[in-house]
């Protein structure tokens, strides 16, 4: 049998020049993802404070940047860009194709949406 290894160990010895390069790539990832995250909360406070956006629009606006950041946040600060997340990914889509159709047909049906 293989000898179990604790990931959240310290790691023993030199760290490899590979290793070192990925972590400072990924590091640098994850602040550049960080500050573009940050910029779209100050996108949509000042669209919305400034009223730059017209009233009709400032919902869906607000909620396609809230999409687009549900998604960053899924795939660089989960890590589901990272492999072996194939199953959690298909699920993740699966339930968001069904739930949002779901969700806009129940709001026609009673009434919240008009059209």
């Amino acid at each position: 049998m293989s000898e179990h290894v604790d990931p959240t160990a310290p790691l023993k010895g030199e760290v490899s020049k590979k290793t070192e390069r990925q972590l400072a790539r990924e590091m640098r990832n994850q602040i550049i993802t960080f500050v573009f995250m940050v910029f779209l909360v100050a996108l949509s406070f000042l669209g919305i404070a400034s009223e730059a956006i017209p009233n009709g629009f400032a919902i869906p606006f607000s909620l396609l940047i809230a999409a687009v950041m549900v998604v960053i946040q899924l795939y660089y600060f989960m890590h589901l860009k990272d492999k072996g997340t194939y199953w959690p990914n298909v699920f993740i889509w699966t339930g968001i194709f069904i739930a949002a159709p779901t969700v806009a047909s129940l709001m026609l049906l009673l009434g919240v949406v008009k059209y």
